[in-house]
């Protein structure tokens, strides 16, 4: 039997669930999760369900017959895959914490992903990827060669097939029309401080501060730095007992949990843009731990 995740945004209206769940039935597909949120605010409705095809049917054959009802309700719709792992660029730096994190996690299974591209503009990591048989690109970045970095990007992008990019502290601003260009469909992590610090060392700039609360921030890239829809946050308790050294260690390791439940968020289908905010649906009972991974 072959699984599959359909996702549905659209004007909210009476009828939808009963339409869905309706002609999923008469296609012989067996729900085994289903979501469901209504913006009252927006008057958007988001949904996403997991279904079983009992008489087989590919993802083409489903989307084929759930076009027409799609048309009725207005609906941006996709079919997934329930099983295809999705295909992923890795960008990095010079702090390797979150490529180290997202590389351990993808090699013991708990990342089901296809990770296809590490790219970076240091060579910090080469030995490191290659070492995982995974191809490192690195791409030179400055004022003077940005557009052409940029496109030598695009194109490891396409080539590789890679549906999503994660910035795992990716330490270069990305130009507005390729923000725009691949629009929910990269995923940035950053800390996050109340007070926000920004520039060099913020973390020593928490702790000169007496920050009791560390967290980091996962969310989808836009022209407008660190701000675009939030997927996944978390923060962990500071004291005045701890050094500057245990606030960077301790944000290093927030960041590295954070990105890697936004991803598996976002490759579960369980993400909605909704403005400048996301819907995010949990992880059903049944796959909670794999997907939250402990």
């Amino acid at each position: 039997m072959s699984s599959h995740v359909l996702t549905v945004t659209c004007p909210s209206k009476r009828g939808i669930v009963a339409a869905i769940s309706g002609k999923l039935a008469e296609l012989g597909c067996n729900i085994t999760d289903s979501a469901q949120f209504d913006d009252t605010n927006t008057g958007q409705f988001f949904m996403r369900v997991s279904f079983v095809s009992e008489k087989g049917m590919t993802r083409a054959e489903v989307r084929d017959h759930f076009s027409a009802l799609a048309s009725d309700f207005d609906m941006a719709w996709a079919v997934h895959d329930a099983d295809k792992k999705m295909k992923v660029v890795i960008m990095v730096s010079r702090f390797g914490h979150c490529l180290n994190d997202l590389l351990y996690r993808w090699r013991i299974g708990a990342l089901p992903i296809d990770i296809v591209a590490v790219v970076s503009n240091h060579m910090d990591y080469q030995k490191l990827v290659v070492n995982h048989d995974i191809p490192f690109y690195q791409v030179r970045v400055t004022k003077e060669n940005k557009a052409a970095a940029e496109a030598r990007l695009l194109e490891i992008v396409e080539e590789s097939g890679a549906e999503l990019v994660v910035l795992a502290r990716y330490m270069q601003i990305l130009s507005d029309q390729l923000c725009q260009k691949m629009s929910g469909r990269i995923i940035n992590i950053h800390h996050s401080f109340l007070p926000s610090f920004k520039g060099a060392n913020p973390y020593k700039q928490a702790y000169e501060r007496g920050v009791k609360l560390i967290g980091a921030t996962a969310h989808y890239v836009t022209a407008d730095l660190d701000e675009g829809p939030i997927i996944e946050q978390d923060t962990t308790r500071v004291t005045h007992a701890q050094s500057p050294e245990d606030y960077v260690s301790l944000g290093r390791d927030v960041e590295a949990q954070v990105l890697s439940r936004a991803i598996h968020a976002h490759i579960h289908h369980r993400v909605f843009i909704n403005g400048n905010k996301t819907v995010v649906f949990p992880a059903s009972p049944g796959s909670y731990a794999s997907e939250r991974m402990g």
